[in-house]
């Protein structure tokens, strides 16, 4: 049977590249993907797929009832797409200004979409039940995965599974890691409230942008001092708002940047270290801050056993080339909370549109992947469910 899903998953490869396409000429925003919610629900009715509508906000979940015994195993695809200008000189170009899917999610909805449809074809031959879970909202924290599992649609789930296409890598290579794979994603914004005043008078002022400043300076040395070498960990500034006349030592700055981490000891560690650091530098200065430090997703960390199940799959795939094992990424997913309840493992598709030349990173303008890794998503998710299945 597990030839057979193969080929006829590589016939309807054409109607992944359909369904993706028109995905991407639509996208939505995180939280906002009612017509696409409405889109995925309507392709399964269509089928006679039992589906739920509203999970968790705009997810959604189908279930396909195999007609053999066997256990549950759930297969996650997100849908949600970035506030990012389109570039490409393509016919699927988005229709939206200021929106595209510049990730993947919608190859990763087309992907699941059309192993559902293949699996309910042969579902008198399939073992157990499959849950599809199109997920909203994984690109902006909180997130959607959360609230789909505080809405049940991991409720009765043995074992998950998940991919990312991967456009820094090639077509036919598969990535997975045992145990950590992708970091915590946390925010922090640091304000501080010097006192302002003329810039030829800088002694009668407490001048933000300095204390800012020293405090930037003094952050990188939390990863490199404070935090064993043996865990990996980073600390970045990205935003640096102090806006004033060129000749006005303005009383305001703000800070506001990322760090990634994959120990909870070490993320906690890192953000009391962080307001250490703005304590010290405005005590010296005698100037007031507010500190928030906001918790994005765990890590992403993989069950050893059920890896380890994937990996022999994924080698058994046709058109797969290659399956290594993947370094350590500061990215983050929310993925993390699938696996805090259930067992399951995430993993790479590569899709370089390029062949073997660097591509437009992920979150790029000009964003885009070898649609043939679809297909290859689709047999790797079908070939990890079906290896579990008959573990029995």
């Amino acid at each position: 049977m597990q030839h057979r899903i193969e080929e006829e998953l590589g016939h309807s490869y054409p109607e992944m590249v359909e369904i993706r396409r028109h995905l991407h000429m639509h996208p939505e925003l995180s939280f906002q993907e009612v017509k696409t919610a409405a889109y995925i629900a309507g392709y399964y009715r269509d089928l006679g797929i039992e589906v739920e509508e509203n999970v968790g906000g705009n997810g959604v979940v189908a279930t396909i009832h195999g007609g053999l015994p066997g256990k549950t195993v759930a297969l996650r695809a997100d849908f949600d797409a970035l506030p990012i200008q389109d570039e490409k000189d393509v016919p699927y170009r988005s229709t939206v200004p200021g929106v595209m899917h510049a990730c993947g999610h919608d190859g990763h909805t087309a992907a699941l979409l059309v192993l559902a449809k293949t699996l309910h074809t042969n579902r008198a031959q399939l073992k157990g039940k499959i849950v599809c879970i199109h997920q909203h909202a994984e690109e902006y924290a909180p997130g959607g995965a959360k609230s789909m599992i505080e809405g049940g649609c991991l409720k009765g789930v043995d074992v998950i599974f998940g991919t990312h296409l991967w456009a820094s890598e090639p077509l036919g290579k598969i990535q997975y890691k045992e145990g950590p794979m992708m970091a915590a994603a946390d925010r922090f914004t640091i304000s501080i409230q010097g006192k302002g005043g003329h810039g030829a008078q800088p002694h009668k002022t407490k001048d933000s942008v300095v204390i800012a400043s020293q405090i930037v300076v003094n952050l990188q040395q939390v990863v490199s001092r404070r935090v064993d070498p043996v865990h990996p960990a980073v600390v970045t500034v990205g935003s640096f708002k102090a806006e004033n006349a060129f000749n006005v030592i303005g009383d305001t700055a703000e800070l506001v940047g990322t760090v990634r981490t994959f120990q909870e000891d070490v993320r906690s560690q890192i953000e009391e270290e962080i307001r250490k650091v703005v304590a010290g530098v405005c005590s010296m200065w005698d100037a007031e801050y507010e500190y928030n430090f906001d918790r994005g997703y765990p890590a992403v960390v993989n069950d050893p056993e059920i890896t380890s199940y994937f990996k022999k799959a994924a080698e058994k795939v046709d058109g797969v080339s290659s399956v290594e094992e993947s370094e350590l990424q500061m990215g983050g997913e929310d993925f993390s909370y699938y696996l805090q309840h259930v067992k399951g493992t995430f993993f790479f598709t590569g899709a370089n549109p390029n062949g073997t030349e660097p591509a437009p990173p992920h979150h790029h303008p000009r964003f885009d992947f070898d649609e043939r890794a679809m297909l290859l998503a689709a047999k790797t998710l079908y070939r990890a469910a079906a290896d579990y299945q008959s573990e029995d």
